[in-house]
């Protein structure tokens, strides 16, 4: 059981870092990935090495704009982004600047940031040797599924089976209905990294979505994610579900910190 983890896991040369909520940096052979950042510090990373970053949706604890001349503050040479379709351009910083997959380069050289936007149900192929597949969210935006040479990772951002004692009985068969389908195409798929929500505000539904995952895709390494700065309730349930206790990895924040100038 992965109770108490290091800030750092690899699993098949994918190093992750969990940086905040549902804020994490995946490290790959030939890019660094990060998803979801709202706030928190990154570690050292190797500023000649591109890094993709990935916003499900424009929730303010999913996106910070900020991310962008934060990572290009720390020298980051190659910086892409990957934006769900619902985060509208005039809440883009003035360094982004949309482009399609053929010519961000030529927007690099003029001096911006590549913006590709990303819409629901889609295959893209990302620089660096990455497939991304998007799946439909059940609140705002896409979850990612990007598969690259070290292996595959999922993202679930705001997809997730959000139904509570509180819910009608017909929004709650709708709302299981659409999780089903959407993560349909992910059915007996192996996900090395798979980020999940693990919602306490759920109440006693806290784990439905996060359990019907696990019986969906075959997960080697499992990070519960948006519970809220309430660690407690991976706790909860690694007691209520014992049989993944092999596959959960409990975020640790990374004591290594980095200022901006």
């Amino acid at each position: 059981m992965h109770s108490h983890t290091s800030p750092a896991q690899t699993q098949n040369n994918l190093k992750v870092t969990y940086i905040h909520h549902s804020g994490f940096l995946v490290e790959a052979s030939e890019a660094y990935y990060l998803f979801d950042y709202e706030k928190g510090t990154l570690p050292p990373m190797n500023t000649a090495k591109p890094i993709l970053v990935f916003v499900s949706h424009g929730h303010s604890d999913h996106y910070n704009p900020e991310i962008f001349s934060f990572l290009a503050s720390m020298g980051m040479k190659s910086i892409t982004a990957v934006l769900s379709n619902d985060i509208h351009k005039k809440r883009f910083p003035s360094c982004l600047m949309p482009a399609l997959l053929d010519n961000m380069e030529s927007v690099r050289r003029e001096g911006f940031i590549p913006v590709i936007k990303a819409y629901h149900s889609q295959t893209y192929a990302l620089p660096f040797h990455t497939t991304l597949r998007t799946l439909l969210s059940t609140d705002k935006g896409v979850a990612f599924y990007l598969t690259c040479p070290e292996g595959a990772v999922y993202h679930g951002g705001d997809l997730n089976d959000w139904i509570s004692e509180e819910t009608p009985e017909q929004e709650r068969r709708q709302m299981t209905g659409s999780y089903l389908a959407s993560i349909a195409a992910l059915k007996g798929k192996t996900i090395d990294v798979a980020f999940l929500p693990l919602d306490p505000w759920l109440g006693k539904y806290y784990a439905k979505g996060f359990v019907t995952f696990l019986q969906t895709a075959l997960v080697k390494q499992a990070y519960p994610m948006h519970y809220w700065d309430q660690p407690e309730i991976i706790d909860r349930f690694l007691q209520e579900y014992p049989e993944y206790a092999e596959i959960i990895v409990k975020p640790e924040p990374s004591p290594r910190t980095w200022q901006a100038p």
